[in-house]
């Protein structure tokens, strides 16, 4: 009979946005049921994002990132405005990588953390694991960021092709983008070598040689060929099925039902709400639109005039989409991966991020279309929403893609990384797993 792993203390360590927080949150439930203790290591508002009481909030950055101080990240985050505004976000998040890295290492000593959950995105965690000799699990809540030749970067948003041509174009998007990422590149190698660690300045320098976890499924992917042994494609990070809330909405039949949400960072965007509300009474097609709390109740109501059926702050948006015919959104890899369990297609409307990226590989797996948030107009969007609600070429790739995410295991098949990751501790290659 096997016997049952140890109980351990997990930290986790991620950038303090929503949508992390809500695929780590489900990770860190189901590992607490398992009888394992789990504490979340951030700066104070961070803890706004938790709602389950049993997941441990240690609060770190007192002096440099006090109360209050999320809130400018989050603007920023959500409307960067300009060149300069996106060099003072990359600003604010090297800052913050900083803050961890003087803070973290005492705080794991002081709780007694035995492994740490990385997120990709928040290098600290894995430069802080690599000095303290501390087993940790790398996890991509948003799209991965281990680099090979012949993928563009999550951030980039052409098309995928393959070819010398194809190659040089993602090779010139890398270097721009690692010319703007400078703050933060300075600061992953500053603190690298204040701990005495191997020369690096990215994030796909700072994955776990243990394990990574994936949010998504192989057939979403661009084809690659260099992941490690050690990464592993889990798809969506969620709570059971039987803890997640049901829609009650009195949907009309025999008219397409469209769920349309822009993420909780990007709720404000009035006027692409706007269009998108024109577009479905272009269509006749009901419109549940969930604006996270983004929208004024006058703007609200106006959009309902302008077209929406039932506005919502938040909607239960596994339900929601179960239900839906179609979805708009973003591109946010929760809500992408949560459509394609449901088998709903979808009209990509990227606006930052990974979010471009993501739309590309919507594209290439032929489970969406894409168009441009900015220069789409109301009958550019009527036009691409009426392709996806009457032309069943989506249909076998959403079948195709949704099978995988059922057999990818979720988050039991992550917790199962998690204590295997303890219980073996033997790093599988090199850090720079790209």
């Amino acid at each position: 009979m096997a016997k049952e792993p140890k109980p351990i203390h997990v930290g986790i360590v991620a950038p303090p946005f929503p949508s992390h927080y809500r695929a780590l949150q489900a990770l860190a439930a189901e590992l607490i049921e398992r009888g394992h203790r789990v504490t979340v290591i951030d700066r104070a508002d961070a803890a706004r994002w938790l709602d389950a009481p049993r997941i441990g909030f240690h609060t770190l950055g007192h002096a440099s990132h006090p109360p209050g101080s999320l809130n400018r990240l989050l603007r920023l985050a959500a409307s960067p405005g300009s060149p300069w505004g996106l060099l003072r976000l990359i600003r604010e998040l090297a800052a913050n990588t900083d803050m961890l890295c003087r803070e973290l290492p005492e705080a794991l000593g002081t709780l007694g953390i035995d492994l740490l959950l990385c997120d990709q995105m928040e290098a600290a965690g894995g430069l802080v694991a690599e000095a303290a000799g501390l087993p940790y699990v790398s996890v991509a809540c948003a799209l991965p960021v281990n680099r090979e030749p012949g993928i563009p970067l999550p951030v980039m948003p052409m098309a995928f092709g393959q070819g010398s041509r194809y190659i040089k174009m993602y090779a010139s998007s890398e270097r721009v983008y690692d010319v703007l990422m400078s703050p933060l590149r300075r600061a992953i190698a500053v603190n690298a070598e204040t701990f005495g660690l191997p020369p690096r300045d990215g994030l796909h320098e700072c994955l776990s040689p243990y394990a990574q976890i994936s949010q998504t499924v192989p057939g979403f992917e661009l084809p690659r060929r260099a992941l490690p042994a050690h990464f592993h494609h889990v798809g969506p990070l969620r709570p059971p099925a039987m803890n997640q809330d049901a829609l009650d909405l009195p949907a009309a039949e025999g008219r397409p039902l469209v769920f349309a949400s822009l993420g909780t960072l990007q709720g404000h965007r009035y006027r692409l709400f706007q269009r998108i509300a024109r577009a479905c009474r272009h269509l006749d097609v009901q419109l549940l639109l969930a604006h996270c709390g983004g929208l004024s109740a006058y703007q609200a109501h106006t959009l309902k005039r302008e077209g929406a059926t039932w506005i919502t702050d938040f909607a239960p948006q596994r339900a929601a989409l179960e239900r839906a015919d179609a979805v708009i959104t973003h591109g946010g890899l929760n809500t992408v991966m949560d459509a394609l369990s449901t088998r709903t297609p979808m009209l990509v409307l990227p606006i930052a991020f990974d979010q471009p990226g993501v739309a590309a590989r919507i594209e290439h797996a032929g489970v969406g279309l894409r168009t441009s948030p900015t220069f789409a107009g109301t009958r550019s969007l009527a036009g691409k929403l009426h392709e996806l609600l009457h032309y069943g070429r989506f249909t076998a790739p959403l079948e195709r893609l949704g099978a995988q995410v059922d057999a990818a295991g979720g988050v039991p098949a992550a917790a199962d990384i998690v204590e295997n990751t303890f219980a073996g501790a033997v790093p599988a290659g090199r850090m720079d797993c790209a």
